[in-house]
């Protein structure tokens, strides 16, 4: 959602690199741009050393590196390509991304929620991390052991990475135990969180299946429930960009 928002509502130029073998971004984004079938792939691009190759355009100002199952053995592929050198295994990824940044305004790395071979890459990768918070205890747990291993990557490895926000997502509306995980989120991380919310939403349900829509109604608006999901996550995409900024100047 938030890459859609940077093409579509920003008109950035924006890269998503699915990272997850699982493959939900690529199969939404595929929906999205009425793709029925993708045959470039991560995997090739960390087989052959090339990520240009495995772009595939989705629609206008956004592309996508596909993911696909094979990427469960990126372990095995990082050992064999580089062995006993973690440092070129965990920066593998820095380095594809490398000869084709200056074509993008924005590039989003999509990571399983581990930490793992993916999210190393990933971290020494990016300049940012934004965090997904569901509010309920565990996955509150979960962003402050990824928050923590991250700062662990930063100091041995000298990376520039920085949290660029922390999302509140799925709140049910005066749910006591919701409400409890997000203050006490505000306490442990202050501003980095969010002030917009992701509250669930039958529409985002939708675009799982059929792809990220913004359809019309009969006299030319937008169609409501649409609207109101775009609206969201436009808000949380400026948030980010306020953030970013905060981040440029200091």
């Amino acid at each position: 959602m938030l890459a859609y928002e940077s093409a579509i509502q920003k008109n950035r130029k924006t890269l998503v690199i699915d990272l997850d073998p699982q493959g939900n971004a690529t199969s939404v984004l595929a929906k999205t741009g009425n793709i029925e079938s993708i045959d470039k792939n991560i995997t090739n691009a960390f087989n052959n050393g090339n990520l240009e190759n495995e772009i595939t355009p989705i629609m206008e100002n956004l592309d996508l590196v596909a993911s696909n199952t094979a990427f469960r053995n990126l372990s095995k592929l990082l050992i064999q390509r580089f062995p006993d050198d973690e440092l070129k295994q965990i920066k593998y990824l820095k380095d594809l991304i490398e000869p084709i940044k200056h074509k993008y305004d924005s590039i989003y790395l999509d990571v399983p929620p581990t930490i793992s071979d993916y999210s190393d890459n990933a971290m020494l990768a990016a300049d940012f991390c934004i965090i997904v918070l569901q509010t309920q205890e565990l996955s509150l747990d979960g962003a402050r052991t990824y928050i923590d291993y991250m700062q662990y990557l930063v100091d041995t490895y000298d990376a520039d990475l920085n949290v660029l926000g922390i999302i509140p997502c799925m709140l049910k509306p005066g749910g006591r135990v919701d409400s409890k995980i997000l203050d006490q989120a505000k306490e442990l991380y202050g501003n980095n969180v969010l002030q917009t919310n992701v509250k669930y939403q039958e529409r985002l349900k939708v675009y799982d299946v059929q792809g990220i829509e913004m359809n019309r109604n009969i006299n030319g608006n937008i169609d409501m429930w649409d609207k109101k999901a775009h609206a969201v996550f436009l808000k949380v995409l400026e948030e980010l960009d306020s953030h970013q900024e905060t981040f440029t100047v200091s």
